[in-house]
């Protein structure tokens, strides 16, 4: 069942085309990427879904609703977490979950008891003073807990960790694998390639709005050709040679990083790879500092397959 889906989806303003007719499918109860660089049109797409835009062509579906003409439908079926956190800094935790409760329409009693049970589930108790207080990983688990008030079968997240440290930034990543556990889909759009590889089922990349590529992480690193052989070269006169050295050993030619003095090559088979290329260097008198084997990265999938591109 799909939880969100997009067919032929775009959106122009005026001769400039923020998304050129995309489409999605994102499965109930799991985690779906969506990456891209600065403009690709993430957020255009986000902003239709949630229903903050209308298309100018194509159709969308979130929890089985129309985003034309069920747009009250589908927002109480959602959750939206933006880029910036959406909290009254003066109001503590328990009282910005209160109100959020009371706006949706819930009994004073009732958003007192969700306001507990959420401030528990995010690890939020003991936080008492007004949420300007709170640090910047706590105010987003706040903005998650926030968006749970009618515990909504989507989830929308918009680079919800941009700008926290990795602690903080571990902290949301359990918050959503707990969310996704208990049955909700998350859409997240990420600047964070290591983001969308530790939590989406499948990832989506576009780039000038269109759709680039889609699967799941080790899918779209597979495109890539495998392991890779990384080796780190003592002198950086010798690059060449060893670059030479490793597209005869490897599935491809290799790439060199100057700065880095990196060697970088595909490999078809990892253990041959490495038996032919370490003797012929040392044969060939070059020093390597270190070898690694290694898998493609989404950060090299992302460099692959996108372009930069402005703001949309």
């Amino acid at each position: 069942m799909s939880a969100v889906l997009a067919q032929g989806l775009r959106k122009t303003y005026g001769s400039t085309t923020a998304l050129d007719g995309i489409d999605l499918d994102v499965p109930a109860g799991t985690v779906y990427g969506l990456l891209g660089p600065n403009g690709a049109g993430k957020t255009t797409a986000v902003r239709i879904l949630t229903t903050l835009l209308r298309p100018s062509a194509g159709r969308a579906e979130v929890a089985g609703f129309d985003v034309r003409a069920e747009p009250r439908r589908v927002r109480a079926a959602i959750g939206l977490v933006g880029q910036q956190t959406a909290v009254d800094e003066i109001l503590t935790g328990r009282q910005n979950l209160e109100l959020f409760g009371r706006l949706y329409h819930l009994s004073a009693p009732a958003a007192r008891a969700r306001a507990a049970e959420l401030l528990e589930r995010f690890g939020l108790t003991g936080h008492d003073g007004p949420a300007k207080e709170l640090s910047g990983g706590l105010r987003r688990r706040l903005d998650l807990a926030a968006s749970m008030i009618l515990a909504p079968p989507v989830l929308f997240l918009d680079e919800p960790t941009t700008g926290l440290d990795p602690r903080s930034r571990a902290g949301i990543w359990n918050a959503v694998r707990e969310l996704v556990a208990g049955g909700t889909t998350v859409l997240l759009t990420t600047q964070y390639l290591e983001e969308a590889d530790q939590l989406a089922d499948r990832v989506a990349v576009i780039d000038s709005g269109r759709l680039a590529a889609e699967g799941t992480p080790e899918e779209l690193k597979a495109k890539l050709g495998g392991d890779r052989l990384d080796v780190v070269i003592n002198d950086p006169a010798r690059l060449d040679e060893a670059a030479a050295i490793l597209s005869g050993a490897s599935a491809g030619p290799a790439e060199i990083d100057r700065d880095t003095r990196h060697v970088s090559a595909p490999v078809a088979d990892r253990v041959s790879a490495l038996t032919r290329v370490l003797p012929a260097l040392a044969a060939a008198g070059i020093e390597a500092a270190d070898v690694a084997l290694r898998r493609p990265t989404l950060d090299e999938v992302f460099l692959n397959l996108t372009t930069a591109g402005g703001d949309r």
